[in-house]
This record gives structure tokens, sequence and C-alpha cells, in this order.
């Protein structure tokens, strides 16, 4: 008996067939994309797009290489206090930044945060400042402080707080609370604690966070002087209302150098800090 109960078990073992999702996901999977599909199809019905600039857009790409080509090479001159400018926007709005980003991030870690409101408010305030475009923040701080680098090294810092608050706020959660309860046996108070039991072990990770950032507000800088925040945008905006392509070009170039610079620091300091 249990000598045919066994190779009936292998017949029928050997019938079945593996699937890695049964009918039901399998409907749930086709009609979730069907949906998607038919969203895209309404998205594009509904914008009404135009069609007929992209049989032409060839051709105007080729005329407008024509008019950029060659990039003014005297007028490079004129264009490196403008980016020097963008760098010094960069650098004071990532600063501003870490430190407006430090206690959102105290707040926004469940292990350091002081109770529940303060764990929501820190929440709140990084989906604030990551939701707002740096080019808005630009708008609104150019009519509080007016045109300039100030405006521009504030908006910067703003966008930044929820990137750098939510990264350290991770690195805070992931710390080995034992040595942080040890120093808090000695009788070590609450400023104590931060410097000798958490900011040693956050270190690396705030060094990280801070290039990376610094890294991207480099890119956010360039573009910000289109609505009169400072850098190299402002100069940008007016070669091209004047339509000076080749200063287009030429300060294009400027910025691809910067950038690339900018990339290529952030990832040296970052690989010394791993």
């Amino acid at each position: 008996m249990t000598g045919e109960t066994s190779s009936q078990l292998k017949r029928n073992t050997a019938n079945l067939e593996w699937e890695r999702f049964d009918t039901r996901t399998r409907l749930i999977r086709y009609f979730l994309i069907l949906f998607g599909l038919l969203a895209v199809v309404a998205s594009w019905s509904a914008l009404d797009i135009n069609t007929e600039y992209v049989i032409t857009a060839p051709e105007q790409m080729v005329d407008l290489s024509q008019r950029m080509y060659p990039p003014d090479v005297e007028y490079a001159g004129e264009i490196v206090g403008p980016l020097i400018e963008t760098i010094h926007i960069a650098v004071l709005s990532t600063g501003l930044a870490v430190l407006l980003a430090a206690p959102v991030a105290y707040i926004a870690a469940e292990n350091t945060t002081f109770n529940r409101a303060t764990y929501y408010l820190g929440k709140l305030i990084i989906s604030f400042t990551r939701s707002v475009n740096v080019i808005i923040w630009a708008l609104i701080f150019v009519v509080i402080f007016g045109p300039g680098a100030l405006a521009g090294i504030v908006a910067v810092a703003v966008r930044s707080i929820g990137f750098v608050a939510k990264l350290l706020a991770e690195a805070i959660e992931e710390i080995d609370m034992g040595s942080v309860e040890a120093i808090s046996a000695t009788g070590a108070n609450p400023l104590q604690i931060l410097i000798y039991g958490i900011i040693p072990q956050i270190k690396p990770a705030f060094i990280t966070i801070t290039t990376f950032r610094w890294d991207i507000n480099v890119r956010g800088a360039t573009i910000i002087g289109f609505v009169g925040a400072g850098g190299i945008g402002t100069e940008l905006m007016t070669r091209q209302n004047s339509f000076d392509w080749s200063g287009v070009l030429t300060i294009l170039i400027a910025i691809l150098f910067v950038v690339v610079f900018s990339e290529m620091l952030s990832a040296y300091l970052r690989k010394k800090v791993a």
C-alpha cells in the first residue's frame, strides 16, 4: 500500500505545473496594466498635444545649432563672476540647509523624537520642503528679500531641508542605541548624549549626505537666476532673451564644466568617507 501510494503521489506531482502567480493575481496584474495604458491614452488626449511641431523639430534643431556655434570665446571672461556666485550660492545654501535640517532630523527619527507630536511635525516639515520645487521657493523669496543672491541662497536651502533631514533621520534610526544608553547611564545630559552617543555614529552618513546635497545644489543654483535669484541663470536668461545664441552656448558649456567638477569632487569625497 505504501509503495502504491508513493507511486501515485509521484504521478500526480509530475502532472503539476509550477506557476508564479495564481489566476486571481494574474487577472489583477492584467487589469492594472490595462488601467495604466488607458491612463496614458487619456492623459495624451486630455493634453491635446500638437504633433505637427515634431515633424519640423529636426530642422529647428539644426537651425538652432548653427546659430549657437561657434561659442563666443570673448564672452567667456564675463561669466566668470556669475559662475563663482553660483558656486557660492550652492555652498552657503548647503551649509544653511544642514543647520536647519539637523534639528528636524532629530525629531523626525523615531528613536530620538520627544513624542508623537514632534515626530509628525518633523515628517511634515520634511514633506513640505521637498514637495515644492526650488524655482517656486525662489519666486517666493525673491518677493520677500528682493532679487539677488540672498533669495537664491534661502530658496535652495529650504528646498534642501527635506532631503537632508530625511536621510539624516534614517541614519539616526539605524544607530546602536546601546552606546546611547551606556552614556545616558553615566548621568550625561541630553546635549552630551547627542555629542558623544549619536553624532559619532552618524558622522560618515552626515558627510556623505552633505556632499551629495551640495552636488545637487550646484545644479539648482544654475537655474534659479531665471526668476531673479542670482547666479549664472540670470545671465543665461538675459542672453536668451536677446537671442545671443552663441553666448547661450558659452554659458551652457561653462555650466557643464562646473557641474562635472562638482560631481567629481562629490564622488571623491564620498569615496573617502565610505
